[in-house]
């Protein structure tokens, strides 16, 4: 009987142990060129416009040949406090990634963003493409002075 137990025993640890091979794998699987290929087709959707210059105070913006490094400096730290929350340097977040921003939006329509986000999102066609871009997610009203946007807008040329 103990022979008959220790064969039956020994064949099925033989059969349990042998390297068997499975390909498939279960569970969650991440693709990363379909959601490469999704977020290209969302950026896609928001026009690029260099001539809108947005609803709001701002209509015109005069950019130096050189970055006030100065003002740039106080942009970074004004940015750091209040825009890190929803807009990340090289990617997407709640908001958009705003590096290279100025070859795909005029300045006045950045800083008319900045200080009447409220405006822009109610009239400007750029800005309710990006809300709907961004599920919904609205930018909200800072209250920050034409100075304060000046020098954010400064510091986004550094980007």
């Amino acid at each position: 009987m103990k022979r008959i137990l220790s064969g039956i025993a020994i064949t099925m640890l033989l059969f349990g142990c042998g390297e068997k091979k499975e390909t498939k794998k279960d569970g969650f699987e991440m693709n990363r060129s379909k959601t490469e290929e999704v977020q290209a087709s969302a950026a896609e959707s928001v026009p690029v416009d260099l001539d809108n210059k947005g609803v709001g105070p701002i209509t015109s913006v005069d950019f130096g040949e050189e970055i006030d490094m100065e003002l740039a400096k106080a942009g970074e730290t004004k940015y750091q406090m209040i825009c890190t929350a929803c807009h990340m340097v090289g990617q997407r977040m709640i908001g958009p990634d705003l590096t290279g921003v100025y070859t795909r939006r005029s300045p006045e329509w950045v800083m008319n963003m900045i200080l009447n986000p409220d405006g822009m999102l109610k009239e400007d066609p750029i800005a309710k493409a990006l809300l709907e871009e961004y599920n919904g997610a609205i930018m909200l009203n800072q209250n920050l002075s034409e100075a304060d946007a000046r020098a954010l807008a400064e510091y986004l040329r550094t980007l």
